[in-house]
């Protein structure tokens, strides 16, 4: 297959066609040698709902790029922290070859929001939520907290039909706010114990990694950091109510 075989080696389906493909036409091209462009046209307007590791690693590489590009500059600094982000995820391959994708989408205009309405109409809601949750882990994995970063991952979040409870409890599990534990849960502070206990019910089945097992177990693990998030709410707030 030649280059970036990591990451496509559990397929792609719709991410070949429209406004993601393009972005990547180099790399569909040099994969993808006897396939033409219309074939690849063609499987993306056949509308491949199932998406594989392939499809959600590099559209999450695509944006990746965009948040990066949000405030106008892109510092050595930047990269290094995304290349040790995949490193301590995935291992030195596939961050070797993330590394590679995004120098080549950062010289790129990314149109972000045809990307993420094709992202939006093709993958799963519990996968979009996985990306949501990667964006702000590799964006804040410096400890620093860009305002037009972090703009640009709720302007993502919106295009990707992300609803804003979501959105809230994913942003607090990294930039805690007053009630954080409470809006990880998706319930406000004055919910009763027994509300407390069915929110949790409720977030654990959302957030829980077999949601994304279909992405492969790479991305599974990196699910477990949300779903370790809500047990941690959860334990916090049983504390704080001295709840059996």
């Amino acid at each position: 297959m030649g280059k970036y075989a990591k990451w496509i080696g559990g397929g792609l389906g719709w991410f070949l066609g429209g406004p993601l493909g393009a972005l990547l036409g180099f790399a569909a091209g040099s994969l993808f040698d006897g396939q033409s462009r219309s074939e690849t046209t063609t499987y993306y307007r056949g509308r491949n709902y199932n998406t594989t590791p392939g499809d959600f690693g590099l559209s999450l590489i695509v944006l990746v790029a965009a948040v990066m590009k949000a405030d106008g500059k892109v510092v050595k600094s930047e990269l290094d922290f995304v290349r040790n982000f995949f490193r301590k995820q995935f291992g030195e391959e596939t961050a070797g070859e993330a590394l590679l994708m995004l120098r080549d989408l950062l010289k790129q205009n990314i149109p972000i929001a045809d990307v993420c309405r094709q992202i939006s109409r093709n993958m799963e809601y519990t996968s979009r939520l996985q990306l949501m949750h990667m964006l702000y882990g590799i964006s804040l994995s410096d400890k620093y907290a860009d305002k037009k970063e972090l703009d640009a991952i709720e302007a993502i979040a919106g295009y990707l039909n992300i609803s804003r409870k979501d959105r809230e409890s994913i942003k607090n599990m990294f930039l805690p706010s007053d009630d954080a534990y409470y809006k990880i849960l998706e319930i406000d502070p004055s919910a009763s114990n027994e509300e407390v206990k069915k929110a949790y019910r409720t977030m654990a089945r959302k957030y829980h990694p077999d949601m994304v097992s279909h992405l492969g177990e790479d991305f599974r693990k990196v699910a477990n950091e949300k779903f370790r998030k809500v047990n941690e709410a959860y334990e916090k707030i049983k504390k704080s109510r001295n709840m059996p």
